[in-house]
């Protein structure tokens, strides 16, 4: 016996507009009521029930804001999807944040509008779309139907894989599983070896998408002039080597989720081509003249403030309102030290089923040992300690004699720390620069001289000491002419060196 047909309510003061989005939608097999102001859908919703609401942000007697405020003061199992005018950017963030499923930019697309609707009626929880295959149901909704076990358990072990049990663990746990259900682009921020992609993968994993791919894109790590064909996809024959058509990131992630990690390392250029991506839900592979409509939820993550990049000039402040809709924010080991005990346990487990071996136990001697390492490399910093500590244990305990910090990072206690180079101060009034940026460069120059020189001249790890991408700083050590000891070219590279 088949489904029932998805129920949507339609509200818009055009009736023109109306009836174009009724028709649209009896077409596709859904039941279809619709309402010409604020007034006529709050009657039609005291007396029926829904799965899907679309409503104009702007209508006769109020605005469509009201409305979803409505469904979420009665806890109301309709999801939302708004409707707003072109270039009212920011009336869509406000909508996502105040718990819009998802919103569409007049004038509407049909063929978006079709593809909006039935993301929206299969994250409703109790009815698959018409004309399409099911697809996971939203595992958390009151009124869902019970999801496969398989899939269930896919969720749970997606979040199981954030371990921790402190306070600010749960808070991210809870935040995971809470803003999974929509749509709105979410911003992961944490300082690096947080755990920020285990992130992504967890809302993923929760949301109705589950089913579809996850394709997680580092953008620091993508050659410049590569990046337009690795987002949007290129023709055959678009580029010198492009002997076939190849799909980007985005149509590769059709259905699913797009996770753009250090989205702050994106050039600015790419950056505008980015965001109209995100807002147009369409992208222009190279060498075609033909957009292609893309159904893909953004999550993005970043170790940097991208709030001071944006008044430093070194990122779009409307890509930084498109993606920070939703921010979850992960906190460092040093914030949670009482789950140190659970994440080495995971984190030997894990190391013994990679090694085939069993693994030395983790002592009270250790753990307290372990607990007084800076860990400023936090849980990546631990995994690397653990690797080491099981390598040069001998027999059933884990032992931690001799095993020094992650490179760049804190030494151990019982070995001061060195003391950091004083920062440098602006001239006084009396003798300001007259040329700001040849002083700016000399003082970004000599940062980059001690800390190439601290770091043995190896510019991965000096980068990584910095903060910045191994991109940035060949392009940093390129402009300032920097050259290594002995070295008549620019610094060489000696990421491979000892």
């Amino acid at each position: 016996m088949n489904a029932p047909a998805a129920s949507i309510l339609v509200v818009d003061d055009e009736p023109d507009l109306r009836t174009l989005y009724e028709l649209t939608l009896l077409r596709e097999g859904y039941r279809v009521e619709t309402a010409a102001t604020l007034q006529e859908a709050r009657q039609q919703l005291q007396t029926l029930r829904f799965d899907v609401v679309i409503s104009d942000m702007r209508l006769p007697d109020g605005f469509g804001m009201e409305l979803l405020q409505d469904l979420r003061d009665q806890q109301r199992r309709e999801r939302c999807v708004v409707m707003t005018a072109y270039g009212s950017a920011e009336n869509a963030v406000e909508a996502l944040r105040c718990g819009a499923f998802d919103y569409l930019t007049k004038p509407v697309d049909l063929k978006q509008f079709r593809l909006v609707v039935a993301s929206a009626v299969q994250g409703s929880g109790g009815v698959p779309p018409p004309r399409s295959s099911p697809r996971t149901p939203d595992m958390r909704s009151a009124s869902a139907a019970p999801a496969p076990l398989a899939e269930t358990g896919t969720a749970n072990t997606a979040l199981e894989r954030l371990v921790g049990d402190s306070e600010a663990m749960r808070n991210v746990k809870q935040r995971v599983l809470k803003v999974a259900r929509g749509m709105a682009p979410v911003l992961v921020h944490g300082e690096s070896g947080t755990g920020k992609e285990l992130v992504a993968q967890a809302l993923h994993a929760s949301s109705q998408r589950a089913s579809g791919p996850l394709v997680a894109v580092n953008c620091g790590a993508i050659p410049e002039n590569l990046l337009e064909a690795e987002f949007f996809g290129a023709r055959k024959g678009s580029y010198t080597g492009a002997t076939q058509d190849r799909l980007g990131y985005f149509q590769a992630a059709q259905g699913g989720t797009l996770f753009l990690d250090e989205i702050g390392d994106l050039p600015l250029a790419m950056q505008s081509k980015l965001l109209r991506a995100i807002q147009e839900r369409s992208v222009r592979p190279l060498g075609s003249t033909q957009e292609e409509t893309v159904d893909v939820r953004i999550v993005s993550a970043t170790h940097r403030d991208l709030a001071a990049d944006v008044q430093a000039g070194r990122f779009r402040q409307d890509l930084y309102y498109r993606l920070n809709v939703i921010e979850i924010v992960i906190p460092p080991l040093r914030e949670r030290r009482e789950d140190l005990p659970a994440l080495c346990q995971a984190l030997l487990a894990r190391i013994a089923s990679e090694s085939g071996i069993t693994p030395p136990a983790l002592t009270p001697a250790a753990l307290s040992a372990i607990a007084s390492y800076p860990l400023t490399g936090n849980v990546r910093e631990l995994e690397n300690l653990l690797h080491r500590a099981v390598a040069l244990s001998d027999g059933d305990k884990l032992h931690l004699d001799g095993i020094s910090g992650t490179p760049g990072t804190a030494p151990p206690p019982h070995t001061p720390p060195p003391v950091p180079a004083p920062s440098p101060t602006l001239p006084a009034d009396a003798d300001l620069p007259d040329d700001l940026q040849a002083w700016l460069d000399q003082q970004e120059r000599d940062i980059l001289v001690r800390a190439l020189h601290a770091m043995g001249f190896n510019r991965t790890a000096t980068a990584a000491r910095l903060g910045i991408s191994l991109r940035q700083i060949r392009y940093r050590i390129a402009r300032l002419n920097i050259v290594a000891p002995h070295d008549p070219e620019p610094c060489a590279d000696q990421d491979d060196a000892p």
